[in-house]
Order: C-alpha cells, then sequence, then structure tokens
C-alpha cells in the first residue's frame, strides 16, 4: 500500500499519522470500495496512541437518620475545590464546595458568601425565559442561602477576615426532599475536609408534626400536612440556629420538637469526622487579625468612664446616643493622635466597639437595667393606627419605640398570584409579604438596588408568621399582597412588620381566624474564659437596635394568643445551649401578649366600608363554555372590557373573577359580562333590556347578550294602549319580567308587571320578583368601620328600596305567587293549580337551571363570605282569609305579599330596619312619616310582607295590635 501511494503521489509519504488511513480506521482501498479497520486490528498498530485509564479515587460515608438513607460522598466531582461533598438522600443529591482566598486579609469582618442555585435540570426541565436560562437568584434561592449561611458563620474563629465561598447546586431531584436541608449538611462537611479554620461540624435537621407526631425528615408531601415545619442546626452540645413556620403551636408542644430534633440533627456529625478523616485536608495556618491587648487597654482607659455615662442616661434617644458615642471617639482619637500611636488609630473603631459591648453586658447583667432604662421584660411604648389611608385596600401604621412600620394591603384576582419556579413546593403564592428597608429609616444615604437577602429574609418571616391565620383558599380566593416600608428602625422592624400586616389585613375585610404579633427576645451572657461555658446571663425582651448588636442572640417569635406561627434565631458566639432557648420562649410569650392587646383595641375584628370609592372584588360562577365567549380571540374580548373599564378579569376552571377600583366600575364591568354572556331566563325572573324594534303588536327588546323577547302591546300598561310609542321608545332601558314563551319558543316579556297595580285588584299579586338562575356574585367591599361591640354602622337604606349590595344580607330566591301556589298545591293545601315556573326552554322533565349556581354573596362585615343555607327548616301555614299567617321559621318558598311573621330588629339604619324574618331571611321596613322610629336592636315586631323590591327583598309593614 505505501509503494503505491509513493508511486502515485510521492507527498503522502509525508503526511503526518493523525492522517493516514490507518488512524483515521480504514483499512484498505480494494476493487473501488472502502473498509474499515477492526478494534483489535487498531491495537496491534504500535503507531496509535493508547489513552490510559483515570482512576478517580472516592470516599463515601453511609448512614441513617429515620428511614432514610442518607450518603456523603467525595473525590469524584469538583475535585480543584478547597472541600467539595455531594450528599444525596434517594434521588435527591446536593454539591456542595467551599473556596477562601490566598491573599491576607484586609478587611475587619469575615466577607463570607453563599450561593445556593436551583438549576432546572435537577428536575428534567429546560427554563421558560426568553433566553432558556437561569437568570437572577430567586427569592427561594437567597432563602436557602440564608439557611446554610446563619449557621456556619458563627464557628469561623474570630479575627479570621479571609474571603470565603460556598456554593451548593442541587445535581438532581425527585421533588420529595426538600434540598435546603441537604445543602446546609453538605457544606459543613466541605468546611471539614478543607483547610479553612472552622470549629465544626454541624448537624441540620427538619422536623414536622401531623396529628400530634413528630416526623423526622418530612418529605414535600408531609410538610403540606403538617403544622409545624422546623429547621434546626446544632454542634453536639449546642443550638445554632432555628427556624420555625407553624400552625398555632404552643411553646410547649414546640419545646418537645427542638428536644427530638437536637439528637436527630447530631447524627449528620460522627459520619463528617469519619469523611474529614479519610480525604480531609491538614487545616492551614491563616493569619488571624486579632486586637492587641495593649491597644484595648489604652483606648478602655480613655473611653470606658464615658461611654457610661453615656449608657447610663436613659433619656438620650437612638441618635442623640450615636451622636455622644460619636463625639467620644473623637476624642480619643484626638490623644492617640498627639501620641502618633499608628496601630490604636487603625483599630480604633473596632476597639470602642468592644468597649462598648463590655460596658452593657456589664450593666445589663450586673445591675439589671437597659439602655433605655426598661426592665429585662419590659416592652417599649407601643402606637397602633389601622385605616391611615383610606383609599387603599387596607393600611396600617405601627410603632414600638422609636421603630415605625408602615404596612398596606392590596388584593387581586387568583391570577394575580406569584408563580414560582421552584424545584419543590407548589407552582404559585397567593400570599406574598414584600419588606423593605429605605436607607432613610436610619438617617443614612444609600441606593437602592434589586433584591436584598436581608430584605428577603425579614418579609419571609413575616409572611411565615401571618400566613397561619388567612382563610381556607376555598373561602377567600382572592390574592393578597402585603407591603412593609420601614419609616424608622431601632431594632426588631421584622416584628413589627408582623403586627402592622395583622392590622393591615384585618382593614382590609380579610376575615383573620386572630391577631398575630411577634416580639425580638435578646441574651446577654457572661462565658468563662478557661471552659467556655456560659456562667451568667439575662434574656431581655424586645431588644433595642443596639443591645442587639452588643447582644448574643436575636430570637424572634411571632404568633397569637394560642401559639406560635414563626420563629427566627440567629446567634452570634459559637453556640448557645438549648435550654436558654427553651427559657426564652415564656418571656416572648408575655410580651406577644401584651403588644395584642393593644392592637386588638384598635381593630379587633374585620371592616368593610359603605364607601362607594372602595375597591370591590366579585366572583362569578359561569361554564366554561360562556367564558370562552367571554375570552373571545385569543383573550380580545376580555381585553377590551379591561381596558374600557379599568378593572382586571381573570378566569379559571368554572370561575370568574373581577376586580374593580371602586363601585361603579364593578357595575359597569358586571353589566358588560351579562350583555356578553346573558342569563338564563327564567319565568318570573326581572331583567334589564334595550329596545331594539317597534312593530304596531309590541316592541322588540335585547338583553342578556344578544336575547331578544316581544313585549306586547298589552304588557306595556295596566291602562288601554292605543300605540307603542306612546309609551316606549328605541334604546330605551327597561325593566322587564318574563312571563312566559309562546308555541314557538319565543321569550314573552311584561312591563306592567313591574308597575304597581290598581288598588281593586287584589293584594296577593306579587309586584316584583326575582327568580334568577345566575346567582348574584360574591362581591367583597372594602369600607366602614366596626364598633367595638363589632356592630356595623347605620346606612341609609337606597332609594329603590333595596340594601347596599355591600352591606345586604345574604341574598334569598323569592318565587312568584304563582310558583307558591303550585308548591301549596304539590302539599294538597291548594285546589286549584297554576302553572309552575321553570327555565325557559327547559323539558318537562328537568325544571332545574344549568348554570351560574353559587354558594357565597356579599363579603359583609365581619369579613366573612356569606352563604345561604339551602337547608332551610320546613314552615306550616294556615290561610286566614286573604293573607297568610306562617309561623317561625318562614321560608323563601313560603313568604309571599300577605304573609304575617313575627320578626326581630337586624340593624337600625338612618331610613328604616333591616328585620330578620328567620330562616336566614332578611327584609327591611321604612321608617313611616309622624311614625315610631325608636327602635332597638333585638326588638320584636309582628309586620306584613307587603311587596318586594327590585332585587327580591320582602318589604314589610308593621301590623297593628288589633289585627
Amino acid at each position: 500500500m505505501a509503494s503505491m501511494a509513493n508511486r502515485a503521489n510521492p507527498l503522502l509519504n509525508n503526511l503526518p499519522h493523525f492522517l493516514t488511513w490507518r488512524a483515521l480506521g480504514f483499512r484498505t482501498i480494494c476493487s473501488g470500495r472502502m473498509g474499515f479497520s477492526s478494534q483489535s486490528q487498531r491495537q496491534l498498530d504500535p503507531e496509535s496512541p493508547v489513552a490510559g485509564t483515570k482512576v478517580l479515587e472516592t470516599f463515601k460515608e453511609e448512614f441513617e437518620i429515620g428511614d432514610r438513607l442518607i450518603t456523603f460522598e467525595s473525590g469524584k466531582i469538583a475535585r480543584f475545590a478547597n472541600g467539595a461533598v455531594v450528599l444525596g438522600m434517594e434521588e435527591t443529591k446536593v454539591l456542595s464546595t467551599v473556596a477562601a482566598a490566598k491573599g491576607d486579609a484586609v478587611r475587619d469582618f469575615l466577607p463570607l458568601t453563599v450561593d445556593y442555585q436551583e438549576k432546572q435540570f435537577a428536575q428534567g426541565v429546560i427554563p421558560n425565559t426568553f433566553m432558556r436560562r437561569e437568570g437572577a437568584p430567586k427569592e427561594r434561592e437567597l432563602l436557602c442561602g440564608r439557611i446554610i449561611d446563619r449557621p456556619i458563620r458563627p464557628l469561623f474563629p474570630a479575627g479570621f477576615y479571609h474571603e470565603v465561598q460556598v456554593t451548593a447546586s442541587v445535581l438532581s431531584s425527585d421533588g420529595k426532599q426538600d434540598p435546603d436541608v441537604l445543602a446546609a449538611n453538605a457544606t459543613s462537611a466541605a468546611l471539614m475536609l478543607s483547610d479553612i479554620p472552622w470549629a465544626g461540624p454541624i448537624g441540620v435537621i427538619r422536623i414536622g408534626r401531623i396529628s400530634g407526631q413528630f416526623i423526622v425528615n418530612p418529605t414535600m408531601d408531609e410538610l403540606s400536612l403538617s403544622d409545624l415545619n422546623l429547621v434546626y442546626a446544632c454542634t453536639r452540645d449546642k443550638t445554632l440556629m432555628i427556624d420555625v413556620q407553624a400552625r398555632e403551636i404552643s411553646e410547649k408542644d414546640l419545646e418537645a420538637g427542638l428536644r427530638l430534633a437536637h439528637p436527630e440533627a447530631v447524627k449528620y456529625i460522627e459520619p463528617q469526622i469519619k469523611l474529614a478523616a479519610k480525604a480531609g485536608k491538614h487545616k492551614k495556618e491563616y493569619k488571624l487579625s486579632m486586637m492587641p491587648d495593649r491597644t484595648l487597654e489604652k483606648v478602655g482607659k480613655l473611653a470606658e468612664v464615658p461611654i457610661e455615662a453615656v449608657f447610663t442616661d436613659p433619656t438620650y434617644g437612638k441618635f442623640e446616643r450615636g451622636e455622644a458615642l460619636e463625639n467620644i471617639m473623637q476624642d480619643v482619637k484626638k490623644v492617640l493622635e498627639e501620641e502618633c500611636d499608628e496601630e490604636s488609630l487603625r483599630l480604633l473603631p473596632k476597639a470602642v466597639d468592644t468597649v462598648r459591648k463590655k460596658v452593657v453586658r456589664r450593666r445589663i447583667i450586673v445591675e439589671g437595667f437597659r439602655l433605655d432604662g426598661r426592665r429585662l421584660d419590659e416592652v417599649r411604648p407601643l402606637y397602633c393606627e389601622a385605616g391611615n389611608l383610606p383609599m387603599l385596600h387596607g393600611s396600617s401604621l405601627f410603632n414600638r419605640g422609636d421603630t415605625q412600620v408602615l404596612c398596606t394591603v392590596t388584593l387581586g384576582a387568583p391570577g394575580d398570584a406569584q408563580r414560582l419556579e421552584s424545584i419543590v413546593g407548589p407552582p404559585t403564592k397567593r400570599f406574598m409579604l414584600h419588606y423593605s428597608f429605605p436607607p432613610f429609616c436610619i438617617n443614612e444615604v444609600g441606593k437602592r438596588g434589586g433584591l436584598n437577602r436581608r430584605e428577603v429574609g425579614h418579609g419571609t418571616l413575616a409572611e411565615k408568621a401571618l400566613l397561619a391565620v388567612l382563610p381556607p383558599e376555598d373561602d377567600f380566593p382572592y390574592t393578597v399582597r402585603i407591603n412593609s416600608e420601614v419609616m424608622a428602625s431601632d431594632g426588631s422592624t421584622s416584628m413589627a412588620t408582623v403586627c402592622g400586616g395583622s392590622m393591615a389585613l384585618m382593614d382590609a375585610g380579610i376575615p383573620l381566624r386572630e391577631h398575630v404579633a411577634g416580639v425580638s427576645v435578646g441574651l446577654v451572657s457572661e462565658v468563662d474564659q478557661s471552659t467556655g461555658s456560659i456562667k451568667d446571663y439575662r434574656i431581655l425582651t424586645d431588644i433595642l437596635g443596639l443591645e442587639d448588636h452588643l447582644g448574643d442572640m436575636d430570637f424572634k417569635i411571632a404568633g397569637t394568643q394560642r401559639g406560635i406561627t414563626a420563629i427566627q434565631l440567629d446567634i452570634k458566639p459559637a453556640g448557645i445551649p438549648l435550654d436558654i432557648i427553651c427559657e426564652s420562649l415564656e418571656p416572648a410569650r408575655k410580651g406577644r401578649i401584651q403588644i395584642l392587646d393593644h392592637m386588638e383595641r384598635e381593630i379587633s375584628v374585620p371592616r368593610t366600608q359603605d364607601d362607594r370609592n372602595s375597591p370591590r372584588l366579585a366572583t362569578l360562577k359561569y361554564s366554561n363554555d360562556a367564558l370562552r365567549r367571554l375570552l373571545g380571540p385569543l383573550g380580545a374580548l376580555k381585553r377590551k372590557i379591561e381596558d374600557e373599564t379599568g378593572a382586571r378579569i381573570s378566569v379559571s376552571d368554572g370561575t370568574l373573577t373581577i376586580v374593580a377600583k371602586n363601585q361603579s366600575v364593578m357595575e359597569k364591568v358586571l353589566e358588560k359580562v351579562d350583555f356578553i354572556l346573558g342569563r338564563e331566563i327564567e319565568i318570573g325572573g326581572i331583567y334589564k333590556g334595550r329596545v331594539s324594534s317597534i312593530k304596531e303588536y309590541g316592541a322588540f327588546v335585547e338583553f342578556n347578550g344578544g336575547q331578544q323577547g316581544l313585549l306586547h302591546i298589552s304588557e306595556l300598561s295596566h291602562e288601554p294602549v292605543s300605540r307603542v310609542s306612546d309609551v316606549i321608545s328605541i334604546g330605551e332601558q327597561l325593566s322587564l319580567i318574563c312571563i312566559g314563551q309562546d308555541v314557538r319558543g319565543n321569550i314573552k316579556l311584561s312591563l306592567k308587571a313591574t308597575l304597581p297595580r290598581p288598588r281593586s285588584e287584589t293584594n296577593n299579586v306579587v309586584e316584583e320578583s326575582v327568580s334568577s338562575t345566575k346567582e348574584a356574585p360574591s362581591i367583597w367591599a372594602s369600607a366602614g368601620d366596626l364598633s367595638s361591640n363589632g356592630q356595623q354602622n347605620q346606612s341609609s337604606i337606597s332609594e329603590a328600596g333595596g340594601i347596599n349590595a355591600s352591606t345586604s344580607s345574604p341574598p334569598i330566591l323569592i318565587r312568584s305567587a304563582a310558583e307558591c301556589d303550585e308548591e301549596e298545591k304539590s302539599a294538597g293545601l291548594v285546589q286549584n293549580s297554576k302553572a309552575t315556573s321553570r327555565p325557559v326552554g327547559a323539558s318537562e322533565t328537568d325544571h332545574k337551571p344549568k348554570t351560574f349556581h353559587q354558594d357565597s354573596s356579599v363579603l359583609a362585615k365581619p369579613g366573612l363570605l356569606q352563604t345561604i343555607n339551602d337547608k332551610m327548616s320546613k314552615s306550616f301555614s294556615q290561610k286566614e282569609g286573604d293573607k297568610t299567617e306562617v309561623r317561625s321559621p318562614v321560608t323563601a318558598k313560603t313568604l309571599k305579599i300577605g304573609t304575617k311573621v313575627t320578626a326581630k330588629v337586624y340593624q337600625i339604619r338612618t331610613g328604616g330596619l333591616v328585620l330578620d324574618l328567620g330562616g336566614g331571611i332578611r327584609g327591611m321596613y321604612r321608617f313611616e312619616t309622624n311614625g315610631k322610629n325608636d327602635f332597638e336592636v333585638d326588638d320584636e315586631l309582628r309586620v306584613v310582607c307587603v311587596s318586594f323590591s327590585s332585587k327580591g327583598i320582602p318589604v314589610m309593614s308593621l301590623v297593628d295590635d288589633d289585627e
């Protein structure tokens, strides 16, 4: 072959080996065909290089916690990192790596960065973004990073100021386990393997509780049923971090959960020690930035006495105290400059801070007094105000001492819920709390950037605290957003957010079970330097910002009168005994009760308003076919309605939700929706329509989404009519009653049935009736205040005879006289029968309306969605002349004109009374001129039904005692 190649082209003899036929895998060229050489032939070729096999030395530790098998593995991936560990639980695997900067530290703090990443490949999904890749860190990633950061930070040695970066990445997820706890344990193991000085290892565990039984490492499905989500981190003998979300768990039960979590978390520690013994590096000698004793002693002599004088004067405010301390530091600086002590000048701020800490802690432990002169268990003065911004859905202002928070509530449709892209947990979130800490709240200048880890963490803590008391989604399906704006900060703004948020939710009319309040508890301890154990300590209730800075812990606890809903524990020393943590729960409960009492005096129940400018929400039930008609092609019709009215419409399976700025906008939207979708036409129902054409024999009226009916000339008035145009005109809007259909199925309408009858006619004919199959929408109306005893403010009865929609009683279906007679006939009470009312076009065997049944009406005070009790008790009636006496309770079927009942006064309004007729039915009585109007709530009155309003509400009149 080589000779042939040389004869054909001598240049081929100089080709490099990788371009030869054999190197490319070709065997020969023979008879015009090309073949491939086998693997064995290539292995025999001495000129072909053979790649060696790399061996990745892997170290593994397996153990069990609960019924889960857990694996630590190192050495296979991320081998260049200072420390790298993959932790696996079933099919969920998390990689955590650590690295430290090589140069000398030039800072006076620990620049520790923790990045947690959840990329969509971990669940086999391509990101649904324009670039099809992950963007900036999401809120959940920031929160999981904080779960890792908080327990590991206190264990770095004092003076270690080298930059350290932790990167935790989810490699795969089966959706059963939350990877956050796995990432924290993997980070602890990675730090143990690295050469970075660190006083670990630690163990992190999650505890749940279902039906009173604690569960270790619960799955996501179990967490959805659990009333406790406890994340606990510790060393062998001390607590490092606690994070709790609960549904009003008692302090006693929480303590039991904490004491169970500690030994379970310790089980993570021994495998890490064994893994570090196999694959760990020797710890490197990093340079520590320690404070020289000479500098600390010199600054202490110059500053300790004036600092103590400032801290013993309770008249100082936050900024006055800070200014006095700054003057002291400047005086010390002048002395050091005169002595040319460059080292002490460089460390002066930290030295003065150390002296401040020593003075404050000594005074608290020895004398039992705090910076502002309060006792250890005393809460700062409180100020609560709800509804301070009346144009908003809900608002509140909360002050605790100098800390001030403004909270606002905005309600939206279910479609406004936040969409989440987490690899575990629910896909949406309907309750959001956004916490903002602007620079002006501490009188500083700064830039406003994107997501801030601290702001996200504080907002999530308050969100978890309030989530426990929100009504279920089935009862209150709306999206809720709270904005917390910190107006002034002097400690524990997150707990002030909980208090302000709870009041704002009540002000918005949201039916919370009860108020939620929060308080922050601190700790000042005295440590034995030889053993490291705590000799003496004091627990502080409602700590100031400076007490937080100079103390040992910030223990935030939020809850109701009945129990705890959220906890966040952050500490500064390398652990605190669990006994002290449990002891802190009782002072926190007492402080929380004090705050709750002030909040309940301001607002104790959800309120509503009668203001027509307040926002409105409505929920309507339709068939999916009807909703498709409302949306139009590509949603064009829905967008057109939104553009014309300014409302927002959300559509889900069989449900239409409307959010309007005020009542007038809501009425416009409902009118447009009714015109497009229409309503099931039922005999006896009252409907609005416009006259589309006039004929000699009557007029055609268009209503309910293009449907047309005939208004015959004989149905225009009780008086004879010669010409139709004398009574109505084209384009005129009328309220008409459906009286039936002709043989061709055309709808027959009547105008005279809505007009008062001449007095000569019988009183047993119903003047107005409502029998619509499309139920009244559930309208949330944020309006009017509640008095201290929970009663509604008095409001006038509308001129049309109906009760205002935002404060009306549950709607009732008033049947026509014909319907009532038919019911009585079926019961054997009436001999002469009349036609039974049924929907137009319905079959003889199906008299039920097809669509639009809804179980809720107006969201009235105290904010609950009122429902119609369709299981009313059966009434017994007897005829007396031309009137009917009904024994209580009355029902919608038995109530008609002429019915006499004994009613109770339900509400007193400026124009009349709202009466409780029994059986969940409300009626109204208008005050008569020169008549009695000195009624009281719960007075019993004998009344008779004289008519019905346009909304189907019974209009009652007093019965004389001699009747």
